[in-house]
Parts: structure tokens; sequence; C-alpha cells
């Protein structure tokens, strides 16, 4: 049993004197920070679907930290939804208006059902 004691050991020893191996890694890129550039887009679209009613629209442009836009939806009580919207960098400020006047189809009034008798 002594001498299996020695030999891990010498086998600890041996282990912690032996040689490193070098370690060849790739040399760390220079720090470089991208390129800002202010954002600047335009966009427009509509959508125009006979068959299954939909029709909409979108509209924004951005240039820097000025983003203004404006969409239209026609709703179910067949007004048109306007949204013009601004941000300067400081919030959003939305103006909502609606086109046309809401037409709601009558409905018969609820009549409960005959109670049966037995």
């Amino acid at each position: 049993m002594a001498s299996f004691k020695l030999l891990v050991a010498f086998c600890l020893v041996a282990a912690a004197l032996a040689d490193q191996a070098p370690f060849y890694g790739h040399a760390p890129s220079p720090y470089k920070e991208d390129p800002v550039s202010p954002p600047k887009y335009s966009y427009n679209y509509g959508v125009a679907d006979g068959y299954s009613g939909a029709n909409y629209g979108h509209g924004e442009s951005r240039d820097g930290y000025k983003t203004e836009g404006s969409y239209t939806v026609d709703l179910p009580d067949g007004r048109t939804q306007i949204v013009t919207y601004v941000d300067n960098g400081d919030g959003l400020i939305a103006d909502v208006t609606y086109k046309g006047e809401a037409v709601y189809p009558d409905e018969p009034s609820y009549q409960p059902a005959p109670y049966a008798r037995k």
C-alpha cells in the first residue's frame, strides 16, 4: 500500500512540474465603435381586398429623431379611422380622427323562447 501512495505522489509531482503546452490563440481584434449614422427611411403601403373587405394603409418617414406617419383602417361600423402621429425623440404624439358615420344593423329585440308546460 505504501508503494501505491508513493506512486500516486510521484505522479502528482510529475504532473505539477511538467512543461505547460504553448497556447496558440488568436490575437484580440482592436476595439472600433460602429459608425453611427442617424436613421433615414420612408415607406408607404396600402391594402384593398375586395374579397375579405380589408382596406387599410400605413406610411411613415424618419429622418434622425423625427418620425412622422399615418395609417388608415376601415372599421366594421362603416367609418374610417385615421391616425396621424409624430415623434421628435421626446415621445409619440398621435391624432386620431374618424371619417364617416357609424352604422349599426338593426337587430331584432330579444324574445325568450316560449316555456312549454307538461
